[in-house]
């Protein structure tokens, strides 16, 4: 068994997930990037967050910071 609460968690669930919790204005608020701000869709953040490591690192960082010990 992994200790990486990541583990098996997709990076669309991750970012719908944020989503539903917070909504894009909150997000674009807590990550300062430009698609949760403007125009923000799962499928704009996936492709950006897929090139941009250190974006997907906050990401996944907010992510099990809410929901991980939940």
């Amino acid at each position: 068994m992994s200790n990486d609460p990541l583990h098996g968690i997709r990076l669309d669930k991750i970012i719908t997930d944020l989503v539903e919790h917070y909504g894009w204005e909150e997000l674009a608020d807590r990550i300062k990037i430009r698609c949760f701000a403007n125009d923000p869709s799962v499928g704009s953040t996936l492709k950006f967050l897929r090139r941009t490591n250190w974006a997907r690192d906050k990401v996944e960082k907010l992510w099990v910071e809410t929901f991980a010990n939940s």
